[in-house]
């Protein structure tokens, strides 16, 4: 079976399973381990950590290759070297009707969501935006500011995720952040739906006068949560003539308190129009991107977890990793936590592409990669 053949089979797998939920009947949590204790200073709420790993990398690329990193990597994509992935500090106070929330971050996982372009309006700022509650709406919230994007089954901090590398769809299909307005309003006991209307992705300031729509569902049962987002809006430099469509789904099976497991898939294509003349001129084009991934999470015992993931991803026009490709990728994660607030990763992961992409040495490509990582991730602090 071709991987193309059996990713739309896996696909239409996912959406009628996702149907059938719906039947039964803002983006749900990510699939995550219990949330960090906290400080408190008042009605504020101080949480932070620290990630730090040392990476492994079998081919061994140089930093003439391409910056001694681990390729299609992002956050822990340093490799043969120790590293700091994340330095964080979360400032909250819950909406009383009016509320705020602050992710304040450094180290290479700052350096590789903001684009050099904004640098200026957000470095250090993984979140930031003000809540409100208003009276009488049966708890809906209203968000402004820079907050992250609803798309993706996990999250930027890798404590949260069950394995300790992103994902390739997290890295190469979703946006990681937006900055405008968000609503979220309980329709039902289980389903929750909303509207956000942003700049676009990854940015604070836009550069084409247009604005980005997203529509969020987070249906949530006691076995199970199913989760749905769609972004559309112009994402092209200077001008609002061709859209950037996002379809992002994750099923979440919850059975029981020790086996989780997910699968999420992702659509995505972006129209760009025709631009110059002449023998410079370039006509209009449609680039598309999709994948599927499927992961499981068992506690073991209260220290020790396992975690596996396989997905594939198919970037048939280069638009998302920069070369035509269907790369495939297959990871698995020992956690130990030592003591509340402490947690180690250790951590085997296998890419592969139909092309020689991987760097290997100082000039050398090869179809695959395989990377070793051992990470230490502290959080703080005591109970209140």
């Amino acid at each position: 079976m071709r991987p193309r053949n059996a990713l739309n089979i896996a696909a239409a797998a996912l959406a009628c399973l996702a149907a059938a939920a719906a039947a039964q009947t803002q983006n749900a949590p990510p699939p995550t381990p219990a949330s960090a204790p906290v400080w408190s200073l008042g009605s504020i709420d101080f949480s932070g950590f620290l990630d730090g790993y040392y990476s492994y990398n079998y081919n061994r690329p140089s930093n003439t290759a391409n910056g001694q990193t681990n390729d299609l990597y992002n956050f822990n994509d340093k490799t043969d070297q120790f590293s700091l992935s994340a330095l964080d500090l979360t400032l909250n106070h819950n909406p009383d009707p009016v509320g705020f929330h602050a992710d304040l971050i450094a180290g290479r996982t700052n350096t590789l969501i903001h684009a050099a372009s904004e640098k200026d309006t957000d470095n250090y700022i993984e979140q930031a935006y003000i809540s409100a509650t208003p009276p009488k709406t049966h708890g809906s919230e209203v968000d402004f500011g820079q907050f992250v994007s609803s798309a993706g089954a996990e999250v930027i901090p890798a404590m949260n995720n069950w394995n300790y590398s992103r994902s390739l769809l997290f890295v190469w299909a979703v946006p990681y952040y937006h900055f405008g307005l968000r609503t979220s309003t309980p329709v039902t006991k289980t389903w929750t739906a909303g509207l956000q209307v942003v700049n676009g992705w990854n940015n604070v300031v836009a550069n084409n006068g247009g604005v980005t729509i997203g529509l969020t569902s987070a249906l949530t049962r006691t076995k199970y949560s199913w989760d749905l987002n769609y972004y559309t809006g112009p994402q092209n430099v200077d001008t609002q003539k061709g859209y950037r469509n996002l379809i992002d789904t994750t099923l979440l099976l919850t059975p029981n308190a020790k086996f989780n497991a997910y699968a999420n898939y992702d659509y995505g294509q972006n129209r760009s129009p025709a631009s110059g003349s002449g023998s410079t001129a370039l006509p209009a084009s449609s680039a598309h991107w999709s994948g599927i991934a499927f992961a499981a999470h068992e506690q073991v015992t209260g220290k020790v977890a396992l975690s596996g993931r396989y997905e594939y991803f198919d970037d048939n026009s280069g638009f998302s990793t920069g070369t035509a490709q269907d790369v495939q990728e297959a990871t698995g994660t020992f956690e130990y936590k030592w003591l509340q607030g402490l947690l180690t990763r250790v951590e085997y992961r296998h890419d592969w592409s139909d092309i020689a992409f991987f760097h290997r040495g100082d000039t050398g490509r090869v179809d695959a990669q395989s990377t070793m990582t051992v990470a230490f991730i502290a959080f703080f602090g005591p109970k209140r």
